[in-house]
């Protein structure tokens, strides 16, 4: 399970060893450790071009997903499938310093609220989606927390 890490924001240290063990252990938590994620932690400023470029929304946000071979509302990696060799999932991008206003607001840590976002992002790039209804975002909700138990 491969984690590709690029840190391209400076406001928010980040301990990359910790970051890419955590990857590690969401990606065989929701039982995709064959897959490989690119993980990109960025500052509200790209976030917000980002945001505004891929979903039309001029304003930054904590977390995108960038499945790289999901077709829209179909769950791409299945654990019941056997894979010989590693999957792409796709790309999250995390902007660290929402995660930190987050952190804050939330009062927990930020280790906490970049592993909540990484969740959040690998449950889309595998297909999850709690903007298509009440019961997708119920099930979705319920998958991430099951994730956090399995990892802390």
């Amino acid at each position: 399970m491969p984690v590709l890490l690029q840190n391209r924001q400076r406001a928010v240290a980040v301990d990359r060893a910790w970051l890419g063990r955590t990857a590690g252990a969401v990606l065989a938590a929701a039982r995709a450790e064959a897959a490989e994620l690119s993980l990109v932690l960025v500052s509200d400023r790209r976030m917000r071009a980002l945001n505004q470029r891929y979903r039309n929304k001029d304003r930054s946000t904590d977390v995108l997903a960038f499945p790289m071979h999901a077709e829209r509302g179909q769950i791409y990696f299945s654990p019941r499938k056997i894979n010989l060799s590693p999957v792409l999932l796709g790309d999250v991008v995390i902007s660290m310093p929402t995660a930190k206003r987050q952190a804050a607001a939330l009062g927990h840590g930020l280790r906490a609220e970049i592993t909540r976002l990484l969740v959040h992002g690998v449950l889309h790039l595998l297909g999850y989606d709690h903007e298509r209804s009440a019961r997708d975002a119920s099930v979705m909700a319920r998958k991430e927390r099951a994730i956090l138990r399995k990892i802390r």
